[in-house]
């Protein structure tokens, strides 16, 4: 039996109106703005020395002259003479010279994904508020670090895009792109479900973002394919990429009972999950598509870190952030 992953799906009997904003099915602007504080408290490090995973104004290790002291080591073939420390030399009688950290300014541009297919939630919050809320935490988190920060939002027809700046007003035009994009989103819409916008999305942030970016996609990966692959893999040649994969554990813990609604907009269908067959190809299907993703990880050195909407977002940042060994691009 095939399943495919509807763009939206609810327990029979369950609707749910745009009023809800602020309840787990829509977002505000508000809200958005208001995580301000929460991102200043989280902790955006990876556990080596020297770089920063969402760090503005970042350290990198530079031969030369940057902000601060960072080391002395044995003089190499190739170094600057202007950096030998000829004091230490003389006292140890061995060239030394002296590494010091440059700030670089790396701007961040943030992919967020509102289309239908994320307007599903089972508990907590639906999937496309727990992209919009992690989408903001990020942007407050850049901003707050010093780097420009902007980013895309899509839906199934309409892409907005704030250009990176320096400044708290350009995340409030980014919380304002979000919000419109989510509570436009609704159960009975009869738009066309764009299962290439993410493609095409990630295409134009290629065009723009040719090295030294930071780039956050934040989206379930709904009709991904090779070609989503392969674009991700030649942005991290000269870019910091990160995925942030928003999955709600539904599918995962199925029921053993009852009947699940689902539709792609203009078919809907009736799933009994009480029959054995049914549960097993929908569970299969889910973790089959997981594992796929999961090893862009493995495959690519691609950061694929998994998020539960339903679960409180920002502690889930912070312990995933928190555990991200980074990888050294390739120049």
């Amino acid at each position: 039996m095939g399943i495919s992953i509807p763009a939206f799906a609810r327990s029979k009997g369950i609707t749910r109106t745009r009023s809800e904003a602020g309840s787990g099915v829509y977002t505000s602007v508000e809200e958005l703005i208001g995580l301000e504080a929460t991102a200043c408290d989280l902790a955006f490090l990876r556990k080596a020395p020297v770089r920063r995973l969402l760090a503005g104004r970042h350290e990198s290790r530079m031969r030369g002259r940057g902000l601060s002291f960072e080391e002395l080591r044995d003089y190499l073939p190739g170094d600057d003479i202007r950096m030998i420390d000829w004091r230490v030399t003389a006292r140890t009688g061995r060239p030394a010279v002296r590494v010091y950290d440059e700030e670089k300014d790396r701007p961040a541009l943030i992919v967020v994904d509102q289309r239908m297919n994320m307007f599903f939630g089972s508990r907590r919050a639906m999937k496309s508020v727990a992209a919009a809320q992690t989408a903001a935490l990020c942007a407050w988190r850049v901003m707050a670090l010093g780097d420009r920060v902007g980013g895309f939002v899509f839906g199934d027809e309409a892409v907005d895009e704030v250009r990176p700046h320096r400044s708290r007003e350009t995340v409030i035009r980014f919380a304002n792109a979000i919000a419109r994009h989510n509570t436009s989103l609704h159960a009975a819409s009869e738009t066309a479900r764009g299962a290439d916008q993410l493609d095409l999305v990630l295409s134009t942030v290629a065009a723009i973002a040719k090295h030294d970016h930071l780039i956050i996609v934040i989206s379930d990966f709904d009709g991904y394919g090779l070609d989503t692959r392969e674009t991700l893999l030649n942005l991290s040649m000269h870019n910091d990429v990160v995925v942030i994969l928003i999955y709600d554990p539904f599918l995962l813990e199925l029921p053993r009972q009852g009947d699940l609604v689902v539709s792609g907009g203009a078919l809907q269908a009736e799933l009994q999950l009480g029959r054995g067959n049914v549960r097993e190809a929908i569970d299969s299907f889910a973790r089959k598509r997981g594992r796929a993703l999961r090893a862009w990880q493995r495959e690519m050195g691609l950061p694929m870190l998994p998020l539960s909407a339903a679960e409180e977002v920002a502690p889930q940042l912070r312990r995933l952030l928190g555990q991200l060994g980074w990888r050294q691009r390739r120049r």
